[in-house]
């Protein structure tokens, strides 16, 4: 039997983020990147990918704009107030988009608890929210599975400030927004707070998130097994996820400690903040690379 063809994706944004992601993806059976567009071809990340024998260009969202057959799926990883104009484009493209920035335009995703209702229900934007988001609210959905009447979520991500590029350090005002909307909807809290902390220790810091919830009366035992439970279900995209405080009273809070240790494709192995958000983007562009051969053989 034929094997299925690859689904043909592009990334823009050639930093931390799409550079991640190129290496991440060439590792993938469903999927093939046919476009790396940023801005300056003397970029590392450009460089790299020339040098991988990845087709590379210098004009961003023009690269798809002057060949829309190069791909399906289109990564943007570039700012949030870039993919505001970039959407405007892609959708009438049609492509599918995976939104790497904290724009808030698309479908909030969490692979976890809802990639697949995403792609079931035809999203063409898909929002990734951001790598504390990532983190921290599939444990805050697993709390609130237990407890449903959540008073308030506080969410501390400590990333290495080695990490962080450009456009995330540009994007810290959308990222506290985006991630305390996504964080309200998927565990139902009344009120949360997002906190990110670029951590400039030397060695670098592995990523950590911490996640409080108040709570009356909590009951530990059956919140350890719904944190456990989804702490396995993210392990099976995020290898490096791992719970390293397990939730516990602290006061009038329940709280408990993730760590995120990278792949170390680009940055080293701190840098899981990268891991967590690329990881769960391919798990979506896979479902969708999937979906769309299983219709195409349907069809044939």
């Amino acid at each position: 039997m034929k094997p299925p063809h690859k689904y043909r994706v592009a990334i823009i944004g050639s930093g931390n983020i799409g550079s991640d992601l190129l290496i991440k993806i060439m590792r993938s059976e469903h999927l093939s990147c046919t476009l790396f567009s940023g801005r300056n071809l003397k970029s590392v990340g450009i460089q790299q990918a020339k040098a991988l024998g990845i087709n590379v260009s210098d004009q961003g969202i023009g690269a798809i704009s002057a060949d829309p057959d190069i791909c399906d799926i289109v990564f943007d990883a570039t700012s949030a107030h870039a993919h505001m104009h970039h959407w405007e484009i892609l959708r009438k493209l049609g492509k599918y988009v995976i939104d790497m920035t904290p724009a808030k335009l698309g479908e909030f995703c969490i692979p976890a608890l809802n990639a697949k209702s995403c792609v079931d229900n035809g999203a063409k934007n898909i929002n990734m929210i951001t790598c504390g988001g990532q983190s921290s609210i599939p444990i805050a959905n697993a709390i609130s599975a237990v407890h449903a009447d959540i008073e308030y979520i506080e969410v501390v991500s400590s990333i290495a400030s080695l990490s962080a590029g450009p456009a995330t350090r540009a994007n810290l005002d959308e990222y506290i927004e985006t991630t305390e909307d996504a964080l309200m909807r998927f565990s139902g809290a009344q009120r949360t707070k997002a906190i990110l902390i670029l951590n400039p220790a030397d060695p670098p810091i592995d990523m950590q998130t911490t996640i409080y919830a108040k709570i009356t009366n909590p009951d530990i035992p059956a919140i350890r097994d719904s944190v456990e439970q989804m702490v396995a279900k993210l392990k099976e995209y995020v290898p490096g996820y791992a719970l390293i405080v397990p939730p516990t009273v602290e006061g009038d809070r329940v709280m408990t400690t993730i760590k995120v240790v990278g792949n170390g494709d680009y940055l080293p192995q701190y840098a899981g903040n990268l891991d967590i958000i690329n990881c769960a983007a391919i798990a979506v562009a896979e479902m969708i690379a999937t979906s769309e051969q299983v219709k195409e053989r349907q069809h044939a």
